[in-house]
């Protein structure tokens, strides 16, 4: 299919571009490369293909929110730079 310079300019006025006179010649090699590589995965052979949503099988790998007991807050505490009530003390962002 061969894109003449009036539906590359109607192509244009729906996506609301302006495309000047020297421009046309450089979006209508584009426009076309685009259209040929289309038809190139149109014909592509997919008859023996299987369904596929993705690419792996990967589900969702969330891990189960679990709370857990710190046995030695001491040693947790002495790498912060402040801490209070035997929590870390950091600056307000507001």
């Amino acid at each position: 299919m061969q894109v003449s310079k009036e539906e590359l300019l109607h192509i244009a006025n729906l996506a609301s571009l302006t495309i000047n006179e020297d421009e046309i010649p450089r979006y209508l090699e584009n426009l076309q490369e685009i259209l040929d590589f289309a038809e190139i995965v149109n014909k592509a052979p997919v008859q023996d293909l299987d369904i596929t949503i993705g690419a792996n099988k990967a589900e969702n790998v969330f891990r189960k929110d679990e709370v857990k007991e710190f046995e030695d807050n001491d040693a947790l505490l002495q790498n912060a730079p402040s801490s209070e009530q035997h929590m870390f003390k950091i600056p307000k962002v507001l």
